[in-house]
């Protein structure tokens, strides 16, 4: 049996299994495992000490943790040169807040914010969400008082975010570079 005889075999089994096997629960995670592989590895490649790649992803995630929809990258870009900061780890971080995550953690950074300022739990009035509006035209029909309540929420609950972040990101980034010098010594020792 020749060689392209054989790779022609081994392709055909494996199509014929990738047809049968793979549920569609399969697929989607090979494409979000791919999707986050693919951005891991970006993040582990930007150039720059990993202690600055570091306080771009806490000051992106701190400020994702606020709702500046729109400009949340711009003003993490902005913190990013304050702090010298990697700025495109600081946008990619802001990402933490989604339109997934929105409601969610905003929800959250309001009962915070509810419990640090000492206001009784109010259910929040969603009637003044109305379809026709958007998200921040209705956060303002909500009223001051709200939006200073999610405020100090969001900012306790933002600079927990960046400190948890920059640590773990910074461990990460050290023990990555690390491994990564390894093999490349071990390569060269070895040729």
């Amino acid at each position: 049996m020749s060689l392209s005889v054989k790779i022609e075999e081994n392709c055909m089994d494996s199509m014929d299994k990738t047809l049968i096997k793979p549920t569609i629960s399969k697929r989607r995670r090979g494409k979000i495992g791919r999707f986050s592989r693919y951005w891991l590895i970006r993040l582990t490649r930007l150039q720059g000490h990993p202690r600055e790649i570091a306080r771009g992803l806490a000051v992106g995630v701190f400020s994702g943790f606020f709702p500046w929809f729109g400009l949340q990258i711009f003003i993490a870009i902005f913190f990013a040169f304050i702090v010298r900061g990697n700025k495109i780890a600081a946008a990619a971080a802001t990402w933490v807040s989604n339109p997934l995550t929105y409601i969610p953690l905003f929800a959250f950074n309001y009962k915070v914010g509810e419990w640090l300022s000492g206001k009784p739990d109010n259910p929040i009035d969603f009637s003044s969400f109305k379809p026709d509006e958007t998200f921040i035209t209705s956060l303002l029909n909500l009223g001051g008082d709200f939006l200073i309540t999610m405020f100090i929420g969001c900012l306790l609950t933002g600079i927990i975010a960046a400190i948890i972040t920059y640590f773990i990101s910074l461990r990460f980034l050290l023990k990555w570079r690390e491994s990564r010098r390894e093999k490349l010594t071990s390569t060269f020792e070895n040729n």
